[in-house]
């Protein structure tokens, strides 16, 4: 189908071609399938291959979904705090996490190294600061935590080497990096073809059915037989409920502005706060930091923060401004020349489920990034390829997702009252009164007696209509201004402007209104 994750553009879009292959056809035969050609089913395929015989599905281009909306740190530092993650897994989990986060690093250099590739991998140093006020315990908290999970190189500094802002006291963790995530998956992808696996992409799976072997079908009647199938579809599109009750999707906000080159130390920068819409939550997203190359006398500074719930907010703009201006204090930025939003699966106890579908024999998931999906993905393919293989790994345990967190039952409850909440939207009035009140570029949510459409007017005027309900859950989904997308409130399913389905856990676009998609011509205006 090959529709992009959203409207909004990335750095990495921006500066290198998104692949593209032919979609899959017939009846095919492989030892693995992947479905999804993002970090995670890419790793996995590139140390699967050679070993067996692996072929990917993607329904988009190559990292055309969440991947390529990432900030790509590459860090052990982890969203979720070391000290967080004790009081969750216990001391021997926390290690665990640590150990494979910079694992994950380390594997990715060495893929870099293997295949020669020009993807902008370097090795830096990150800092971890507080806000101004903040609770500054809250870093010696971390450091004790992260060296007793074996980083013992972790240190107290007296500042972020930031010029124009003094950040106080601040974590430096040494050995991060970070990449351009779209060049290097590109090289990996072909390394995987050169191998003799094969990749497809505009090939959307529909079907998933577990078995010796499974069997995997699309939307356009080609069949995949393979005896282990890996979802890694950002959020699993073969699950309908356990899975999703366990992580919740949120959005996150990033620009990219122009600074002179060398005006800010290469670095990774990340801060203790809370956002200001999630002030009343624990574990609240806080900002994030680096820089890419740029032109000439210029580099682009990329600025993250101000989630929120996938389809439960509408002020975008106010985020990027709040965003800007917190760069801007602390950063000599000039013009902010790109902005993009990407989604961040939040599990329950922030850790990513990767594993042995629940319920399955022979399919494998990996999902719920929780901030480091670059890690994350590359751990899944560490690991999924060793459970695939039959070899032994430490990690299998902690990042199983049949897993259960006695601890985190208060963040399972909250998320999943949250989740029942969203369905009064069912009895709310529509955003507007009529379809025929949209502008080209607009959508909204209308009611028609007991029903609800998902109205969107495109730049020529021309008026698409589909049903309003997620076809994952039954919730009524929300118009993203910013990406001109459908977003479900509930488990963050997100479809394009006329319907197309974008991002799981719904596999299916939204119902037509009725046969054929609806179109109705620009009314005439006064």
């Amino acid at each position: 189908m090959n529709e992009r994750s959203g409207a909004s553009v990335s750095l990495w879009t921006k500066t290198a071609p998104i692949p593209l292959r032919q979609p899959l056809e017939g009846e095919r035969v492989f030892d693995v399938c992947v479905v999804g050609g993002g970090i995670a089913g890419l790793t996995t395929a590139y140390l699967l291959q050679g070993t067996l015989r692996v072929a990917v599905l993607d329904d988009g281009p190559l990292a055309g979904g969440e991947t390529e909306r990432t900030t790509a740190h590459l860090t052990s530092a982890l969203d979720d705090r070391y000290y967080s993650l004790e009081s969750l897994h216990g001391e021997e989990g926390a290690r665990l996490a640590a150990e494979s986060h910079t694992a994950a690093i380390d594997r990715i250099e060495a893929i870099v190294r293997e295949l020669g590739l020009d993807c902008g991998f370097v090795r830096l140093a990150g800092y971890l600061f507080a806000p101004p006020g903040g609770d500054l315990s809250v870093l010696d908290k971390e450091l004790e935590a992260a060296q007793r999970a074996g980083l013992s190189r972790v240190e107290k500094v007296e500042r972020a080497p930031i010029p124009g802002f003094d950040t106080g006291p601040s974590l430096r963790f040494p050995d991060q990096a970070q990449l351009h995530p779209l060049r290097y998956l590109a090289g990996v992808a072909r390394a995987i073809e050169e191998k003799g696996g094969a990749v497809f992409t505009g090939t959307h799976v529909a079907g998933i059915e577990d078995g010796s072997p499974v069997k995997v079908t699309t939307s356009a009647g080609a069949v995949v037989f393979a005896h282990a199938v890996v979802v890694a579809t950002n959020s699993p599109v073969n699950d309908l409920v356990t899975i999703h009750t366990k992580q919740a999707a949120y959005r996150t906000y990033v620009i990219g502005a122009r600074v002179a080159r060398g005006s800010v130390p290469q670095a990774l920068y990340w801060d203790t706060a809370e956002d200001p819409a999630r002030s009343d939550e624990p574990g609240s997203p806080y900002h994030y930091v680096r820089l890419a190359d740029g032109n000439g006398l210029e580099e682009l500074l990329i600025a993250g923060g101000g989630d929120h719930k996938v389809g439960q907010e509408h002020d975008q703009e106010e985020r990027f401004a709040r965003l800007e201006s917190w760069t801007r204090e602390r950063f000599p930025i000039g013009e902010v020349e790109l902005r993009w939003s990407g989604s961040v699966l939040e599990p329950i106890d922030s850790l990513a489920f990767i594993g042995r579908n629940p319920g399955d024999r022979h399919v494998y998931i990996a999902t719920g990034d929780s901030g480091n999906g670059m890690t994350h993905g590359t751990i899944a393919g560490m690991l999924l390829s060793d459970l695939i293989l039959g070899r032994e790994n430490s990690w299998a345990k902690l990042y199983d997702p049949s897993r259960k967190t006695l601890r985190a039952a208060p963040d399972f409850a909250r998320e999943n009252l949250n989740v029942v909440a969203q369905y009064t939207d069912w009895v709310t009035p529509g955003e507007v009164q009529s379809a025929a009140d949209l502008l080209p570029g607009q959508g909204a949510v209308v009611r028609e007696g007991a029903t609800k459409i998902a109205a969107y007017r495109d730049e020529a005027g021309v008026l698409h209509e589909r049903s309003a309900v997620c076809p994952h859950l039954g919730c009524v989904v929300s118009w993203n201004g910013l990406e001109k997308s459908w977003d479900c409130p509930c488990h963050g399913s997100r479809f394009s402007c006329t319907g197309t389905v974008v991002n799981g856990p719904a596999n299916k676009d939204l119902a037509e209104v009725k046969e054929g998609v609806a179109v109705t011509p620009l009314p005439a205006r006064a």
